[in-house]
């Protein structure tokens, strides 16, 4: 799972985000689940989808100021559903007073577990999706015409096959990322770009280049970038080149 696309500047992500909470709403009002089968089917359907809506947005909201920082995919799910269970608590709390009436004494550890696996459901699914359109989005572009060859002919033959990840400026030598390592050629960056252009791709510095599917995510603070790569490899993010970045939705 990987986060890629933020959802707050992005109607498609927030349409989808709608659509999922609302879907799990209802699924959960049909199940019923911790005893709430019991209850009027009108009772549970405003409820189930009103708590998952509800706390979700909390979810969403905490995931995209603070998830998103994180490198770890698995980091970034364990912190948004947990940080987000406790206000999600006070919601369904509020809430199960107003369609079941008041049940103190509340057995508070078990709201407390139930809202987590709920939680943890719910930004792991989301997670998922986001990944998995992400890779759509880049997919088609990654396959489009090829363009490096002219390029690729400049390295030596353990790297011409390989998977492309960025080119980095080093004086008047040019570092080529790859997922087999790196190595060093003699050529100007601006040559490097022009016989990149037909690989789709994003100049981020003056003098670094990052394929678009070697991309995994984007940092954005105080007015600097850090831009994430496949391998490990980080490259510096700045103002001048940030707005291609931006139009296409990594931050």
């Amino acid at each position: 799972m990987t986060p890629s696309i933020p959802a707050f500047g992005d109607r498609t992500a927030l349409v989808r985000d709608a659509l999922l909470l609302t879907a799990m709403g209802l699924f959960l009002a049909v199940l019923g689940p911790f005893g709430s089968i019991t209850a009027p089917i009108v009772v549970r359907f405003i409820y189930w989808p009103g708590v998952i809506v509800g706390g979700g947005m909390i979810g969403i909201v905490i995931d995209e100021l603070g998830g998103r920082r994180l490198a770890s995919p698995w980091l970034r799910w364990a912190f948004s559903s947990v940080t987000m269970t406790p206000l999600v608590c006070v919601l369904v709390a509020l809430a199960s007073d107003w369609a079941f009436g008041p049940s103190l004494p509340r057995n508070y550890p078990r709201l407390v577990w139930q809202v987590f696996v709920i939680s943890a459901a719910l930004m792991g699914v989301r997670q998922l999706i986001e990944t998995a359109s992400a890779a759509a989005a880049t997919k088609p572009e990654a396959m489009g015409p090829p363009g490096d060859e002219a390029f690729r002919k400049r390295l030596s033959a353990r790297f011409r096959t390989a998977r492309l990840i960025a080119v980095e400026a080093e004086d008047h030598y040019l570092r080529i990322h790859t997922d087999l390592g790196s190595e060093l050629i003699a050529l100007r960056f601006s040559d490097a770009l022009a016989e990149l252009a037909g690989v789709t791709g994003f100049q981020v510095h003056r003098s670094w280049w990052a394929a678009a599917d070697a991309i995994e995510g984007v940092r954005w603070k105080r007015g600097r970038g850090e831009l994430r790569l496949a391998g490990g490899l980080t490259a510096p993010v700045s103002r001048t080149y940030a707005a291609d970045l931006k139009a296409a939705g990594w931050f």
